[in-house]
């Protein structure tokens, strides 16, 4: 489904990103790993069109993405939730959640769609004329993933979902990826705690210093001598 072949990425003059390449299949979920400044967000960000590579390319469903507007990328089913949810603070959960379905493939089936969102997040239905800001941090992240849900992706890219959360509402969100992924919905996703994001996923990917180190299994990943020196040193 999507296809990263030696992208290299920079900001100005200063290169972060050198010769990245990972794939995601149909109906998988796999993990992007990597300690702080390893460049996860970078690529995550030149995926969606937030960023352009200076070279390598970019597929989706066989099409190249690289050099494409960030929302013509969302149109072709690809969403990317950015760390820190980054909700509208200032309009409601229900405002938030329409957003998500502005392309022309999701605004058809926008009721549809939100009540699935709410099907999967009962508290954004009780909460839906709140103002985003006043939601609790759990809460923002469970909006910022049902906007992204509300495109009718077949691909998400999820940006540190865990970060900040109390462990009962991590486990809500884990319950809540199982579920999307059952429903067809392939997960490319960022997570600081190694442990969980292998047990969440069937495989990994692990940068360090904008190179890829590591990739295979989330099995032989979780018992790899080389995964314990990147993220504990020695």
């Amino acid at each position: 489904m999507l296809k990263v072949s030696n992208i290299e990425v920079s900001y100005g003059d200063y290169q972060v990103i050198w010769g990245v390449s990972l794939e995601v299949g149909e109906g998988e979920v796999v993990s992007l790993l990597g300690p702080n400044g390893s460049g996860k967000s970078t690529v995550f960000n030149t995926i969606s069109g937030l960023l352009k590579p200076r070279s390598g390319s970019i597929e989706f469903t066989g099409k190249r993405i690289d050099g494409h507007a960030t929302h013509d990328i969302v149109r072709l089913g690809l969403a990317h939730i950015l760390e820190r949810r980054r909700v509208f603070p200032y309009l409601s959960v229900r405002q938030n959640l329409w957003l998500g379905a502005y392309h022309p493939a999701a605004k058809p089936h926008r009721e549809k769609t939100l009540a699935q969102v709410y099907a999967l997040f009962p508290r954004l239905r009780e909460r839906e004329r709140q103002m985003a800001h006043s939601l609790s941090g759990g809460e923002q992240q469970m909006l910022a993933l049902g906007r992204g849900l509300m495109s009718r992706p077949r691909l998400l890219m999820v940006d540190e979902p865990f970060l900040g959360l109390a462990p009962a509402i991590v486990q809500e969100m884990k319950d809540a990826f199982q579920r999307v992924n059952a429903d067809g919905v392939s997960i490319l996703f960022i997570e600081q705690n190694v442990q969980v994001a292998l047990d969440m996923s069937s495989r990994g990917y692990i940068l360090e210093s904008g190179r890829l180190a590591l990739d295979g299994a989330s099995a032989d990943l979780l018992n790899s001598a080389e995964v314990k020196r990147i993220f504990l040193g020695g």
